[in-house]
């Protein structure tokens, strides 16, 4: 695990997109292929102003998510609804290399098609993401795995869903850890004091919080932070 930190906001995003650079060319020229999963909340804002002067091949990625509301995508909390306003008008994305939601269906009949979805762009059943980019919410949840939540130990199941999300919207989809830790690089990227007390538990504290459980066995997890969210660390 490494800690970056960075002066502002503004150096987290111009790091963070250095770094999908190289990861996305490196799994380009390696692999033929760049496989990311994308989060929603503040890490939508650093992508959208920043992944736009990445130099890389669009055409070889494939984007997925590491969880989604159960909503239309034309609603204000779809994830993939953001990025289509503010992300593929400024690349060369296209919409169909984004793995997007069955619309109209159950939670649970959302998730199965989601996972056959991405067995389908793996052309395998075993997920293996270049990259995920992630972000911590204030109770320490990443995706949408939440403290004390059952799906914490959900071992089976590749994309889980979950119905009472603490958080609202409570219908979602999500990654879980068995996706989560198979991946060749995480990133969390978070910004602000409000992020202070949460990143010493996690970072210092060692914590058992949602956020603390992402280790991928052979691969390697950056947390990127801001002086404001570093100042307890």
């Amino acid at each position: 695990m490494t800690t970056i930190k960075v002066k502002n906001e503004q150096e987290i995003i111009k790091k963070l997109s250095s770094y999908v650079e190289k990861i996305s060319n490196d799994a380009i020229v390696n692999r033929g292929r760049f496989y990311i999963g994308l989060s929603g909340g503040s890490v939508v804002k650093y992508l959208c102003e920043g992944l736009p002067q990445v130099k890389t091949d669009w055409s070889k990625w494939t984007l997925a998510f590491c969880d989604e509301r159960i909503v239309p995508e034309d609603n204000d909390d779809s994830t993939f609804g953001c990025y289509e306003r503010m992300l593929i008008p400024k690349t060369k994305l296209t919409r169909n290399q984004f793995v997007v939601l069955k619309q109209g269906v159950t939670a649970k009949e959302a998730a199965k098609d989601y996972t056959e979805q991405l067995k389908e762009a793996f052309k395998s059943d075993n997920f293996k993401f270049d990259l995920l980019l992630l972000g911590m919410g204030p109770d320490g949840h990443t995706c949408s795995l939440f403290p004390g939540h059952p799906l914490l130990d959900e071992v089976d199941l590749k994309v889980a869903v979950i119905t009472d999300s603490p958080k609202p919207p409570p219908a979602r989809i999500t990654l879980t850890y068995p996706v989560i830790n198979k991946a060749r690089n995480c990133i969390f990227a978070c910004s602000g004091a409000g992020k202070a007390e949460m990143l010493k538990r996690i970072l210092i504290n060692k914590e058992d919080l949602p956020a603390a459980r992402v280790q991928p066995k052979e691969g390697s997890v950056y947390w990127l932070v801001d002086e404001s969210a570093a100042q307890l660390l």
